[in-house]
């Protein structure tokens, strides 16, 4: 199918005003970095994510889905496909009772500042998360010691061929930074989180301690996409790349941060090769040092 075809068929299935063409993706990710996306198509209902879906597979149609981009880095060259951006459009927030329903696109903060002004205690530590409630569910995203398997009840989602499939939290085969939306594809449309009773005052005074302690810790003032590697067994990633020496290294304006070696920044005009290149010198050094294999969290597309 050509460009103008595809093109054609997203504004029928998604409306003029939420297909993008030839979109620099250093704008949907929090590293701003990065290539252009031939297409980015952001669908305002979960029935028109499902039409897309359908429209990708029958049609063989290379895609992406992605949310708020905060754990994402697209080449220089660009991705020459569609990237489907589950965001603003579809982020709605519902509280019942003791639980919360967070469309996918509804940012990890704003469902727990939700939280907070119900009364609902056992999201807090989600309040700093950059990510949305889609990807954060897609990888168990967690810190300070908690994570959404811990709080998820249910995920509705959609398959490859668009049909629409709800799993408990027992069949979402939660376990460190992965779930079954990575091994079977799914995307993920909502979420239901069970959470306890609380008093707001000392819900917010938790926030607000993880929220400094985040402050202090980590270089929020630079684009970056948070931790760049997954915690391996038995080490900690920002310690070993320390203990290695390679806190400020950099290539071009990709750096170690100084403050917490853990993270890789963007200290400005970063491109994305430069920040891939680090990742690699950053993976041989620490495992020529330490014999240990960093992993890294950031997905490079």
């Amino acid at each position: 199918m050509n460009k103008e075809l595809i093109k054609e068929s997203l504004i029928n299935i998604a409306g003029e005003d939420n297909v993008k063409i030839d979109e620099d993706m250093k704008k949907h990710t929090t590293f701003k970095a990065g290539g252009k996306a031939a297409f980015l198509v952001t669908p305002d209902s979960e029935e028109k994510v499902k039409e897309l879906i359908r429209f990708f597979k029958e049609n063989e149609i290379a895609n992406y889905i992605i949310g708020n981009g905060s754990n994402l880095l697209v080449r220089d060259e660009g991705f020459d496909g569609v990237i489907l951006e589950i965001g603003s459009k579809l982020s709605e927030v519902v509280v019942n009772e003791n639980k919360i329903t967070a469309q996918a696109g509804a940012l990890l903060s704003k469902t727990a500042n939700q939280a907070y002004k119900s009364g609902l205690a056992g999201m807090e530590f989600a309040s700093g998360i950059p990510g949305s409630v889609g990807g954060g569910v897609a990888m168990d995203a967690g810190a300070y010691g908690g994570e959404l398997k811990d709080i998820v009840e249910t995920v509705t989602m959609c398959d490859e061929n668009g049909d629409e499939i709800t799993l408990t939290v027992d069949e979402m085969d939660f376990s460190y930074r992965h779930s079954i939306v990575q091994d079977k594809n799914y995307i993920v449309l909502s979420a239901t989180f069970s959470l306890t009773q609380g008093e707001p005052e000392k819900i917010l005074e938790t926030m607000n301690d993880l929220n400094q302690r985040r402050r202090d810790k980590q270089p929020l003032e630079y684009p970056s996409a948070g931790s760049t590697f997954k915690r391996p067994e038995g080490y900690f990633a920002g310690k070993l790349i320390q203990d290695a020496g390679l806190k400020g290294y950099s290539v071009g304006g990709a750096c170690v941060s100084e403050k917490h070696s853990g993270f890789i920044i963007n200290k400005g005009g970063a491109t994305a090769t430069d920040i891939i290149t680090l990742i690699g010198d950053v993976q041989k050094i620490v495992k020529d040092k330490f014999g240990v294999e960093l992993e890294p969290e950031v997905k490079i597309l």
